[in-house]
C-alpha cells in the first residue's frame, strides 16, 4: 500500500521492512546522509528519504521487491558525476545505491572481456584490465569517479568514441533487477547472439527508468602500444573538417581523437586556468587535439608525422605541436580536460551537451553565440568531440542566471531544426525532459512510455526522468 504522507512515519515503515535485509553498513536515515547522496556535478540537490545500500544483487533484488509493494520511489545512484541531474533525489524518494557493488570478478584475456558489478570505478577497470595487457576503451573526464553502472545506464561516450563508438558498442552481457525484484540475468561473452530480441539494449542508456544494472560483461581490446598526441591551431571551421578528413585517411583505425576547441574554451584554459604547457600561445580560430593509437611505435608514430605533416603542407598558417613524451601528451589532455573548472570559473552557468551534423556546426555555432550577445550573455565555452558530432556549450549567465530557461530553450530549438540531438552523450535526466520533444517524435516518446509502464507499473524507479508519464 502507499507509504504515509508523514516522513517520520515512512522513514520507519522503510527501516522496518529494509534494515533487516541489509548489513548495519546498508541503511542510512536521510538526515544522516552524507552529501555525496544529495548532489550531483549539475549542482542540481534534494534531500533522500533514506540511502540503501546494498552490496550484491540478491540484496537489491529483495529491496526493490519490497519498494515495489510499498509503491516507494527509488532513485538510483553511482558515482554521481552526471549533468543532468537524474540521480539527485526528488521529494519522498529513496536513494538505492550501487557504490559497494565493486567486484571485478573476471578477466578474461581468452574472450577478452571483463565482467564487472555495477559500482566499479572506471579508472579502477581501467588500470585492472591494462595490467593483463587489454583495453577497456571508454574514457571520459569523470574517470576517478564514475562507475560502470552509470556509464551503461547513460550509454556514456567520451573521448575515443570516434574510433571504439559509445559504451553501448562494449556491451556484451547484463544483469538487470527489474521494479518488482525480477532479476533478468543474460551474461553471455559471445559476440554473436542472435536469439530473439537482444534485450540488454532495452536498459543500455535508458537512465535507470526501466532496472538497476547490477553486473556487466565488457568487451576488451589488444591495449595500444603507441600513442600519438597533438594540438592543431588552424584557421577557420573548413580547416578543422580538411584535418579530420586527412587524419582519417592517413590514420584510419589508429584515429582515437578528434578534439576541437574554440578560442572561447582554449583561452580560458591556458590562460585563466594555465592548463597546458607555460607560454603555449598560439594563433587561429580553433586548436584541435588529435590522438592515434597504435601496435607499432615505430610506425604509427612516423605515419602520425606524415599526416600532419601533409596537412600543414596544404594549410601554411596553421601550426602543430606534437607532444614527445607522455608528460607532453598530459599536458595537451589536461587543456581539453578543464572543462569543469572552466564551467565553474563562470558559474552560474547553462551547459549544453548537443549532436549536430558536422556540416552545419560552424553555421550553428555562429548563429547561437550571435543570439546569445544579443540577450546580454558574452561568456561562452565551445568544445566538443567532433568526429562523431558531439558539441558542448557552456554560457556563463552572471546577473542573468533567471534567463537559464531561455538559454535552454535557444540551444535546444535550434539544434532540433537541424534535425540534431540535445544530449549527445549525457542523457535527459530532470535537466532537459522538457525539450526532448526537439528531438523525438511523439510516437516515439509514447513508445518510451509503454516501455516503462510495462517494465515499472508502479513507476517507482527513477520517476520523472526522461519524461512525465502524466
Amino acid at each position: 500500500m502507499p507509504l504515509a504522507t508523514s516522513d517520520a512515519v515512512a522513514l520507519d515503515r522503510l527501516r522496518a521492512v529494509c534494515q533487516p535485509l541489509l548489513d548495519p553498513a546498508g541503511f542510512i536515515p536521510g538526515q544522516q546522509a552524507d552529501e555525496r547522496y544529495c548532489t550531483d556535478w549539475s549542482r542540481a540537490r534534494g534531500e533522500p528519504l533514506a540511502v540503501l545500500r546494498p552490496s550484491n544483487t540478491d540484496e537489491v533484488s529483495r529491496l526493490l521487491t519490497v519498494l515495489h509493494a510499498l509503491r516507494q520511489p527509488v532513485v538510483l545512484q553511482g558515482g554521481m558525476t552526471g549533468l543532468v541531474g537524474a540521480c539527485v533525489p526528488q521529494t519522498g524518494e529513496v536513494v538505492l545505491s550501487l557504490e559497494r557493488l565493486r567486484g571485478i570478478e573476471e578477466i578474461d584475456p581468452v574472450s577478452g572481456t571483463a565482467t564487472v558489478q555495477a559500482g566499479v570505478c572506471l579508472q579502477t577497470l581501467q588500470q585492472a584490465v591494462e595490467a593483463q595487457g587489454l583495453f577497456f576503451p571508454v574514457d571520459i573526464g569523470s574517470r576517478g569517479s564514475c562507475q560502470i553502472g552509470g556509464l551503461i545506464a547513460t550509454n556514456a561516450g567520451g573521448n575515443r568514441v570516434l574510433r571504439y563508438g559509445m559504451t553501448r558498442q562494449s556491451v556484451l552481457g547484463l544483469e538487470v533487477v527489474l521494479a518488482d525484484g525480477t532479476v533478468v540475468s543474460r551474461m553471455g561473452k559471445a559476440l554473436k547472439d542472435n536469439a530473439g530480441y537482444d534485450l540488454k539494449q532495452v536498459f543500455i542508456g535508458s537512465e535507470g527508468t526501466l532496472g538497476v544494472i547490477t553486473r556487466a560483461i565488457l568487451a576488451l581490446q589488444p591495449l595500444p602500444t603507441s600513442r600519438q598526441s597533438a594540438l592543431v591551431a588552424v584557421q577557420g571551421f573548413d580547416a578543422v573538417t580538411d584535418l579530420l578528413a586527412q587524419c582519417r585517411r592517413q590514420l584510419g583505425p589508429r584515429l582515437s581523437s578528434f578534439e576541437v576547441m574554440w578560442r572561447d574554451f582554449f583561452d580560458l584554459s591556458t590562460g585563466l586556468l594555465k592548463k597546458g604547457r607555460p607560454g603555449l600561445n598560439l594563433a587561429g580560430t580553433h586548436v584541435v587535439l588529435v590522438e592515434a593509437m597504435g601496435l607499432d611505435a615505430g610506425q604509427d608514430d612516423a605515419l602520425f608525422a606524415e599526416a600532419l605533416g601533409a596537412f600543414q603542407a596544404d594549410h601554411p598558417g596553421c601550426e602543430v605541436i606534437l607532444a614527445q613524451s607522455l608528460a607532453d601528451a598530459q599536458d595537451l589532455w589536461a587543456i581539453r580536460e578543464a572543462a569543469g573548472e572552466a564551467a565553474n570559473a563562470v558559474a552560474p552557468w547553462a551547459g549544453f551537451d548537443v549532436s549536430l551534423p558536422i556540416a552545419d556546426m560552424a553555421s550553428w555555432v555562429a548563429q547561437v553565440h550571435s543570439q546569445l550577445r544579443e540577450m546580454g550573455l558574452t561568456q561562452t565555452q565551445t568544445y566538443g568531440h567532433l568526429g562523431d558530432g558531439n558539441l558542448h556549450l557552456v554560457v556563463g549567465l552572471g546577473s542573468e542566471a533567471t534567463r537559464k530557461g531561455a538559454v535552454h530553450e535557444l540551444v535546444h530549438r535550434t539544434v532540433g531544426d537541424l534535425g540534431g540531438s540535445i544530449s549527445g552523450e549525457h542523457g535527459i535526466g530532470l535537466a532537459k525532459k522538457a525539450h526532448l520533444h526537439y528531438c523525438r517524435s511523439a510516437a516515439e516518446i509514447n513508445m518510451m512510455k509503454l516501455m516503462k509502464t510495462a517494465l515499472d507499473p508502479h513507476g517507482i524507479l527513477n520517476r520523472g526522468r526522461i519524461f512525465d508519464l502524466l
